[in-house]
Formats: C-alpha cells, sequence, structure tokens
C-alpha cells in the first residue's frame, strides 16, 4: 500500500461491526481504532480511563452542560472533540488506520483515502448475537440494543452534517446478516481493494 488508506466503520449494535472490523485491519496489517483511544487519552491527560468512558459517544446533559461562544463544561462534549482532534492527528500523521465509530466519516472527510462504511443488519440476528453473548433474555436484548443505538444516533447526528446510518453518508453500506461475518468482511476487503487500486493509479 503506497499510498494512505483510512477506513472508518460505523454500525448498528449487534451487527458485529466491530469485529468485521478487527478482521479487516487484521488481513490489511493496519492498527484500529476503538475505545482503546481512551487509553491513550486518559494516559495523555493523566486521569483514570475510567472518567473517560463515563462520557465516550455520549450526546451532551442539556440540563447540565453550558456553552459560552466556543467554550462549554460538558464533558461529552469536550470529549468528542478531543478525539476528533486525536483521529485528525493520526491521519495527518501519514498513518493507514481502521477507525470504528466517532463520527469518523465526518471527522476524516476531508482526506483523499478515506473509505466509509456503515454494517447493518437484521433484527432477528442481531437479537441473536445480544441474547448469547450477554447471556441476556430477548427482551432485555432489544432494550440493550435499542439503548445503544439510540446513544450512537444521538452523538453522530449531534456532530455530524449527515444522518446516522444514511446511505448517502457512506461509500458504502451492507448488511451482515446477509453473508454472515466472513463473508461480510470478504465483500468489504474486495472492495477496498479496488478502491486502494484505483487510489494508487
Amino acid at each position: 500500500m503506497k499510498k494512505q488508506i483510512l477506513i472508518s466503520i460505523s454500525r448498528e449494535y449487534g451487527s458485529a461491526g466491530h469485529e468485521i472490523a478487527e478482521k479487516i485491519a487484521k488481513h490489511l496489517g493496519m492498527k484500529i481504532y476503538d475505545r482503546s483511544i481512551l487509553d491513550e487519552i486518559a494516559n495523555d491527560l493523566d486521569v483514570k480511563v475510567e472518567l473517560l468512558e463515563k462520557y465516550d459517544e455520549k450526546p451532551k446533559n442539556h440540563i447540565l452542560s453550558r456553552r459560552v461562544g466556543k467554550h462549554t463544561n460538558s464533558m461529552e462534549e469536550i470529549l468528542a472533540e478531543i478525539q476528533f482532534d486525536f483521529i485528525r492527528e493520526k491521519a495527518e500523521s501519514g498513518e493507514s488506520f481502521v477507525i470504528v465509530g466517532r463520527c469518523a466519516e465526518t471527522v476524516l472527510q476531508n482526506f483523499d483515502g478515506l473509505i466509509s462504511i456503515f454494517i447493518t443488519g437484521e433484527e432477528h440476528h442481531k437479537l441473536e448475537r445480544i441474547v448469547t453473548k450477554y447471556n441476556l433474555s430477548e427482551k432485555e436484548a432489544l432494550a440493550k440494543i435499542d439503548r445503544h443505538d439510540r446513544k450512537r444516533q444521538r452523538y453522530h447526528n449531534r456532530h455530524s452534517d449527515n444522518k446516522w446510518g444514511d446511505s448517502r453518508a457512506y461509500d458504502i453500506c451492507i448488511n451482515s446478516s446477509s453473508l454472515e461475518i466472513d463473508g461480510t468482511v470478504k465483500v468489504l476487503e474486495n472492495y477496498i481493494q479496488e478502491r486502494i487500486a484505483l487510489h494508487e493509479k
């Protein structure tokens, strides 16, 4: 790979998007950035990562938040901007990587090597995955899926001009239920390789 490639992967909860991202990163020999970003930020700020996890990818609390000009006291907003700056700095360094979530398709939209992906899934497949993974009842799993997706949607729509999951905001959207995990990885890697070939011409 001669030129920089940045792969942003957004996903519905339960669609196996993170597992797919990990496989793509491993196969392409790229580093993956996800919640592990918080570990690096916590280390830089000399704070416990558990403190940051409370505010990660969450919309601000409108009751407790105040903004004056460009300044805000919202920890959710402050952490979001810190993470966006972190992602931009990694991209500006010339590194190629896979990034999961964090509005990356918006944060990195001005980089030529960006490939943006959204992964969705059939409701019953997502439900089955969450029930098995967390040993939950179907009712509990449905509530968990709904809670996480609503949080992701509100967070994304707050920090992006595009709507979360809107196909027009991504290069490719794919249903992981149709081909399962390995099949979805194969299709996405074929697409990515074609994009890399065009990018390097």
